[in-house]
């Protein structure tokens, strides 16, 4: 699984910057993509003080949720730990454990931001373009923006904006739980990745199950 893109990872953080800048001009941020049956998760686990960590990708049919495979890959991460260039650090990995599976996913959910940072392409992003692939981030915390109330229910969603911009959705997938941030990675529109973060995500649950499948698998 591979698009045409391509560029080298070992750069310095000014050379980064510039290449964030220029990919954000790529992301699709409208559906473009057929029947979905096979929903990836991807995730990044185990970093150890020498650099060495472990991706997982997990392959889940879709609308059922029911496990197909799943992959895992260790490597060292070169990057330096940077704020919001943490896919120059992860991605890497994050993409051969994608490439490692046997069937090729037709959306992928991935464990961090895509829009919703501060040069607009975060690390769903970048794996969105490099893959060229239907591709959400769903992250724990905010980077960058703010949202207002949000209502206690699942499924209640409020806009996180920035710089009056709205680059994502705050989703309470699990009534009184903390929300989760979706946002655009490629090939897809905020509603409908909202909607597809729900549908993916078991009830009781908080975090999308390709996801939270996937990082189960990189942690062991």
């Amino acid at each position: 699984m591979a698009g045409a893109l391509q560029h080298p990872w070992n750069t310095g953080i000014e050379e980064a910057r510039a290449l964030q800048i220029q990919l954000a001009g790529l992301v699709e941020e409208s559906d473009r993509f057929g029947e979905l049956r096979r929903v990836a998760g991807v995730d990044l686990s185990g970093v150890g003080p020498s650099g060495k960590a472990t991706a997982a990708a997990v392959l889940l049919s879709f609308p059922a949720l029911e496990r197909r495979e799943g992959r895992r890959v260790q490597g060292y991460l070169e990057f330096p730990y940077v704020p919001g260039y943490l896919s120059f650090r992860e991605a890497p990995l994050m993409l051969e454990a994608l490439r490692a599976l046997e069937m090729e996913p037709d959306l992928i959910l991935v464990d961090g931001h895509g829009r919703a940072h501060p040069r607009r392409l975060g690390i769903a992003c970048h794996l969105g373009l490099l893959a060229d692939k239907p591709t959400i981030g769903c992250a724990k915390s905010v980077l960058v923006g703010k949202y207002g109330d949000l209502r206690e229910e699942a499924g209640a969603t409020a806009p996180l904006v920035d710089k009056g911009e709205v680059i994502g959705l705050a989703i309470r997938t699990k009534a009184g739980a903390k929300p989760i941030f979706v946002s655009v990675g490629h090939r897809i529109s905020l509603p409908t990745a909202a909607d597809l973060v729900l549908r993916c995500t078991l009830p009781g649950q908080r975090i999308p199950e390709p996801t939270r499948q996937a990082h189960k698998l990189a942690a062991q």
